[in-house]
């Protein structure tokens, strides 16, 4: 099923784990060694602000391997949003 949904992740936390990348093959490392969310992935639209964080979002059928990729991060550093969240 698709559905529209938001990544937020917060690279100023990440720690450079990487359990995201095995989850969810939008993630992966960066040159500076912490997690990005991949920007030739054309499915998302992407916002960053000047903190780091990044936030994209999507329309599709990949919500379960976020959210996996959310759980498995050890420094909470992602964070998926729905719009039932927002209820």
């Amino acid at each position: 099923m698709t559905t529209e949904y938001q990544v937020r992740l917060d690279r100023g936390a990440c720690d450079g784990v990487f359990a995201c990348l095995v989850r969810d093959d939008r993630f992966i490392e960066a040159s500076d060694g912490v997690a990005i969310i991949d920007e030739s992935d054309d499915s998302g639209q992407q916002e960053r602000d000047v903190n780091e964080k990044q936030l994209v979002t999507f329309t599709d059928e990949r919500l379960k391997s976020a959210e996996q990729a959310a759980r498995a991060c050890p420094v909470d550093a992602i964070e998926v949003l729905t719009e039932k969240d927002d209820e």
